[in-house]
């Protein structure tokens, strides 16, 4: 390799290759996934206090790839450094499945579609003539009716009335459900439920006063837009303020390494502010969606979409002057197909800068003179589609050293056929025969501290053990991350950022049911563990079909429950977990697409400088900004440092 990656990178192209070549086997191997290992935190910051120190060339940790793959009959997990191309670790996980591979996803398709039983079933409906059967496959979500060691997907059918490819099927579910095995072989077909009670619609045909053309969203498909909206355009005459080298990025006083993954998607790691470490590593570690319908069935919809179908994986290749405005720089990142070739994933994340209203602001009443500086924020964005759903997950970075995380959702609402006459307590009627039923999107922040070292405490009462924690919105309870070692000189109190939480209701599946065991993050809306490198993910490593048992609330327990092991926190290196989110009860409105959802988590500065961090950004002037007076050609009143 002709130039040594820093040790964050994400694997490239030609690391991926170099994983491959310790696969020397004749047998057929299936890949699924091939990305960096991260390196041990320990030797990571050993490395990264070596170069703050200026040592010349410090011996970076070793490039270790993870790669998950079949063959012998058996699901791997293997770890392979890159530089001596030979494998350091191979386990085999009995019982355990991999995230969904859309090729897969697509035989599923095809095993449904050839199926005699699933084609007499369809052929029972006496479907209009013009229409085409979309089956759409999902994940288990485990229910205790079978036996999770085998992977089992779910087939949930819908029709397309159009022939346009993009007509909404969504419109259109079906009442036939299959489940099909791991070998393509489809071993149950059924009808679903169509009333309140679990009785299902055997033998029924479609009804035809469900047909309807008010459920189309596509612009083809659409007539009379709205013509009152003008053009909007962001110019930056110099270019952008922030710069980018390799993965590496500047902004203000703003450095960050900017990682993706097939899993989590966008990740961000030594995260400093004017030369001051704050944060080692952000990402959104995992998020559940599960839904409330209660028919059989039903409850196996419960989505881990990173965990089962993998943020990265499903990220869109954003496009300029949509998903993203201005003077744009875009992150590409690399996957692999299931024969071990790397695959580009291009315009994964995108980079710029908006406008975001005024950062500060004082007018001296005495005298009539204002000062007024704008606030300027960085913005990363990636955006992944997960069958019907968008979500788009925002880092915003501030002048003032503030970080807020947005997670939008959006797309198409998961449906269920209901009777044109029925009602149940469990759903919205959207359309004719077209039910929404209530449904949670809970997600998982993990927070890695890194203020000024990574001996960190959390303070709201000062915690001393690993823990999860509720909000108390009527007390405002605030949660600080601070470094007891270090003392702002002027307050003479701990440095630290406070935790701005998404103030949402938890999981409110019961506490025995399969969904509640299954994403344990969801119980608490903060959760406070001591780092651990193997502990990334809120629900464990291994989320398709899991029975529980492996998240955050597990890892507490266990170490509890170990005389030996260690379970401080206080003054310790510690992870922070954010459960926020939205309990989704349709409305009409959502209908037929959803307009963004939006919850924002904030972190901000408390104590840590010593003034106001913002208080260099130049003041705002009309020179520099621009603006101009509707109906004038330019005679505009201009804003001015003394006096507007």
């Amino acid at each position: 390799m002709s130039s040594q990656p820093h040790p964050f990178d994400p694997l490239s192209p030609k690391e991926i290759a170099i994983a491959i070549r310790a696969f020397a086997r004749d047998e057929l191997i299936t890949f699924r996934v091939i990305t960096l290992a991260e390196p041990p935190k320990k030797e990571m910051i050993a490395f990264l206090e070596a170069i703050e120190a200026n040592v010349q060339s410090p011996s970076p940790p070793k490039r270790v790839a993870k790669v998950h793959a079949y063959y012998s009959k058996e699901f791997h997990k293997i770890k392979v450094d890159i530089q001596a191309q030979t494998a350091i670790s191979n386990d085999i996980l009995h019982g355990r499945h991999s995230h969904v591979d859309s090729a897969y996803m697509k035989q599923v398709e095809e095993a449904c579609h050839q199926d005699p039983r699933v084609q007499a079933e369809i052929q029972s409906l006496q479907l209009p003539k013009e229409a085409t059967v979309i089956v759409e496959p999902w994940t288990y979500a485990t229910d205790g009716m079978n036996d999770m060691n085998v992977r089992i997907t779910m087939c949930w059918f819908y029709m397309r009335l159009s022939d346009h490819s993009d007509a909404n099927y969504y419109a259109y579910p079906l009442d036939i459900i299959a489940e099909v095995s791991e070998s393509l072989k489809v071993t149950k077909v059924s009808r679903l439920p169509s009333g309140v009670d679990e009785a299902s619609s055997n033998n029924k045909p479609f009804d035809s006063h469900k047909i309807h053309t008010s459920s189309e969203y596509h612009p083809d498909l659409q007539a009379n837009f709205r013509e009152t909206t003008r053009p909007l355009q962001i110019f930056q005459p110099d270019g952008p303020s922030f710069q980018i080298d390799g993965n590496f990025l500047s902004w203000e006083k703003w450095t960050m390494r900017v990682g993706f993954n097939y899993r989590e998607g966008l990740t961000l790691h030594n995260v400093q502010y004017d030369g001051r470490s704050l944060f080692y590593r952000l990402s959104l570690s995992e998020m559940f969606v599960p839904y409330g319908d209660p028919r059989c069935p039903y409850p196996r919809k419960g989505a881990f979409d990173l965990g089962n179908d993998g943020a990265g994986v499903n990220a869109n290749n954003l496009k300029l002057g949509c998903d993203c405005l201005g003077h744009v720089k875009y992150f590409n990142s690399w996957h692999v197909t299931s024969t071990g070739d790397p695959l580009k994933m291009p315009n994964v994340v995108c980079c710029h800068e908006i406008d975001d209203g005024i950062l500060w602001k004082h007018t001296n009443f005495r005298s009539g003179d204002a000062v007024v500086t704008r606030s300027r924020l960085l913005v990363l964005q990636t955006i992944i589609t997960v069958s019907n759903y968008e979500y788009c997950f925002l880092f915003y970075f501030g002048q003032d050293a503030s970080i807020h995380y947005e997670a939008r959702a959006t797309g198409i609402l998961s449906t269920a056929p209901i009777g044109i006459s029925d009602q149940v307590p469990y759903g919205t009627v959207v359309a004719p025969g077209v039910l929404a039923p209530y449904h949670q999107h809970l997600f998982c922040l993990r927070i890695d501290p890194s203020l000024g070292g990574h001996q960190i405490s959390v303070v709201s009462k000062a915690l001393s053990e690993e823990t999860g924690l509720d909000l108390e919105h009527q007390k405002n309870r605030v949660f600080k991350i601070v470094n007891e070692g270090k003392v702002n000189p002027i307050t003479g109190t701990p440095v630290g950022f406070k935790l701005l939480p998404c103030y949402s209701q938890m999981l409110l599946a019961h506490p025995s049911s399969y969904h509640s065991k299954r994403s344990e993050f969801g119980a608490h809306a903060v959760w406070v563990t001591r780092h651990s490198d193997e502990e990334l993910f809120a629900s464990g490593e291994h989320t398709m079909q899991s029975l529980g048992g492996e998240g955050i609330a597990s890892w507490i327990k266990s170490r509890r429950d170990n005389e030996k092991a260690e379970t401080g926190v206080r003054n310790e290196d510690i992870v922070v977990w954010h459960t926020f989110g939205s309990t989704h009860n349709p409305r009409i409105e959502d209908w037929p697409v959803m307009p963004c959802e939006k919850m924002v988590v904030g972190l901000k500065p408390v104590n840590f400088f010593d003034k106001n961090p913002g208080l260099d950004v130049p003041i705002s002037t009309q020179e520099k900004n621009r603006s101009v007076l509707q109906g004038t050609q330019g005679a505009v009143r201009e804003c001015r440092i003394r006096g507007i």
